[in-house]
């Protein structure tokens, strides 16, 4: 069939259905007609939509270059909104007699831009903040005016940060200290004595309950943070022997990030409510129950119990805690405390998107060959070419280990010189049409051997793509996480390649090779032919949460463009923020480097080879012009 009769049958709901955005993208991301991404705070108003090929357009039209990360500032609103109305209804629904209210880890994304809107947003819903430092806390204070909104101060807390913390409370703020090992109350009492303000107290407990994911020793009795049940009673006896119980008032636990099974949640709720109990009978005020962060992400749609994923709804989350607390504290008439929950994944996540173009491809096609082999051709490329002509299905195993054992003779054979290049160069060709033969015929077993499963991989494209792994993605290089990756154009084309995608560090570990599938995990990517001089560009989703935090300035790429839109109901946009990417002058100054200091050096440089003759004085202006331009320069690839 023709290359346009295969174009005819392709649809969006196929483009869809092989990247799952309607799975992932949680209502906020779909495909228009088309075929291009749209991108829809508003969920169900089809109008608000917005394409994304549209904001790169703007972009470029403002003089920015790829990559550059989109905030999305309604999608961040929304899902604020979504947590603090899911836990209003099931407090509602259950006759719970008490509030939520949420705060947003610091940690999970520091930038100004994002810690502000957060506090901005959460405002009409008391939605406070978590610290876990020094630096966090003095950025929250700044932040901060809604004196109903929580602050938890979790981490080391030195005597300045303890101070902070006090003189916050005396201003009015509900502000507690989160004792998380034993010799940090005899600080925080010291402290408040000595400026004459009573803390509010909180205890981090350890948990026997362990969850599933990435995150798995965040909870249990080998937990990092955190007092077990015999440090909390000594806790509980110093207070009341200083006359200080009245101060605990907040219990808290952490039992990991992205955690995907619902059961773990309730069974820690169940726990740790128990404990909240015990402090009550011991006389403890308390009133907040703080349940630490945990709600998941489906990054993949499956809405399983895969670590990438949940089996369950953000309002399943909230009524299945609301109804632990009450199960366990209602026979007991304890009054039903404040539930904090430290959510940020959930919250910004969906907020960013990373958009970038693709910059060159490494193509692994089939190579024409002879029909046959000419008689003076050496016996074991002979060998291998037997193997290329009778591969079938029953000997791919076979076939697959014999293409092996003559590819590694034929190359040591080379290494002692025995064969010329130009014989290696053939034989390799004969290899990998060797590989292409089994892919395909691999694709006919249900149960392929072990030794193929992966082999795609082997001849997948390589897309080199314009942005930094270990920047922008740290996440898919250091933990494995799973991210949605889709072109963000040209949706209603057959995607006829499979590949890989490898960013621009010159470093073998700066590749993606694991994208998200609903049943599994794909190790390529399906994308389109890039055609020469048209710019093809390549969108990574939820990726608010932790990313741009953790990223580092490996080979010096640094921080990315980034660009806010802000999205009104009738499908109006507007950039609201530009923030230019690092320069390689700004990257340099993080590594101690002084860029005027290097000027003067390379200015110097140039002149002694003026002085002996390598270049002429007009040279030198046109080389420092260029040193500059670098200078000043985005780290990324520029047009």
């Amino acid at each position: 069939m023709n290359k346009a009769g295969i174009l005819g049958r392709w649809t969006k709901e196929k483009s869809e259905e092989l990247y799952g955005i309607k799975n992932w993208g949680a209502g906020y991301f779909s495909i228009s007609d088309k075929g291009e991404v749209l991108v829809n705070p508003y969920k169900d108003n089809k109008e608000s939509a917005i394409s994304i090929m549209d904001i790169i357009s703007g972009i470029r039209e403002r003089g920015l270059d790829m990559p550059v990360l989109l905030r999305f500032e309604n999608i961040l609103d929304s899902q604020i909104s979504y947590l603090n109305n899911s836990f209003a209804e099931a407090i509602k629904n259950l006759g719970y007699k008490n509030v939520y209210r949420g705060v947003y880890p610091i940690k999970v994304n520091q930038q100004q831009q994002v810690v502000e809107e957060v506090t901005k947003f959460g405002e009409r819903y008391h939605h406070g903040l978590e610290v876990g430092s020094k630096a966090e806390l003095i950025a929250a204070l700044s932040v901060m005016r809604d004196r109903e909104a929580c602050i938890i101060c979790n981490g080391y807390k030195d005597e300045e940060f303890i101070d902070l913390g006090l003189y916050a409370i005396k201003m009015g703020f509900k502000l507690f200290f989160v004792i998380e090992m034993p010799g940090e109350l005899d600080i925080v009492l010291e402290r408040s004595r000595e400026l004459n303000i009573e803390p509010n107290i909180g205890v981090r407990i350890k948990l026997s309950a362990k969850a599933g994911g990435h995150w798995t020793e965040s909870g249990g009795d080998r937990s990092l943070f955190g007092l077990n049940m015999s440090e909390v009673i000594n806790l509980v006896d110093t207070l009341k022997e200083k006359n200080m119980l009245n101060s605990l008032k907040l219990l808290h636990y952490h039992l990991g990030s992205q955690i995907p099974n619902i059961r773990d949640i309730r069974s820690a709720v169940f726990e740790a409510v128990r404990v909240y109990a015990e402090l009550v009978k011991e006389g403890a005020p308390m009133g907040y129950l703080d349940l630490g962060g945990g709600l998941a992400v489906d990054y993949d749609g499956s809405n399983t119990n895969y670590m990438n994923s949940r089996n369950y709804t953000v309002e399943e989350y909230c009524t299945d805690i609301v109804e632990a607390v009450m199960t366990t504290l209602d026979p007991s008439n304890v009054p039903h405390p404040v539930i904090i929950t430290e959510s940020g994944r959930t919250i910004v996540a969906y907020y960013s998107v990373l958009v970038f173009n693709v910059l060159d491809v490494a193509s692994f096609e089939e190579y024409d060959l002879p029909d046959t082999l000419d008689d003076n051709t050496h016996e074991q490329i002979k060998n291998l070419f037997d193997v290329y002509k009778n591969i079938n299905l029953k000997n791919i195993q076979e076939c697959y280990n014999d293409a092996l054992y003559y590819r590694d003779i034929i190359r040591d054979m080379f290494k002692h010189g025995n064969i010329s290049l130009r014989e290696r160069a053939f034989s390799e060709k004969i290899f990998w049409n060797i590989i292409h033969q089994i892919a395909r015929e691999k694709t006919k077993l249900k149960n392929p051997p072990p030794d193929l499963r992966e082999i795609e991989i082997a001849i997948a494209d390589i897309y080199y793509c314009n942005f930094s792994v270990f920047q922008s993605l740290p996440d898919s290089w250091a933990i494995d996480q799973l991210f949605p990756i889709m072109p963000i154009h040209r949706l209603l084309e057959l995607p006829k390649n499979n590949a890989v995608i490898a960013d621009i560090t010159c470093d073998c570990d700066g590749i993606i090779d694991k994208f998200i599938d609903l049943h599994d995990v794909r190790n390529t990517l399906p994308v389109h032919e890039v055609n020469n001089g048209d710019d093809y560009y390549l969108g990574v989703f939820l990726v608010g949460a932790y990313q741009e935090t953790l990223g580092d300035l490996h080979n010096l790429f640094g921080d990315t463009n980034v660009v806010s839109i802000r999205i009104s109901p009738d499908g109006h946009y507007d950039f609201v923020r530009e923030i230019e990417g690092d320069s390689v002058a700004d990257v340099l100054s993080y590594v101690e480097f002084d860029p005027k200091d290097m000027l003067v050096s390379f200015r110097e440089i140039a002149e002694d080879a003026v002085r002996e003759g390598y270049i002429t004085p007009k040279d030198r202006k046109e080389i420092m012009k260029a040193y500059q331009d670098g200078i000043w320069g985005y780290t990324y690839y520029e047009r």
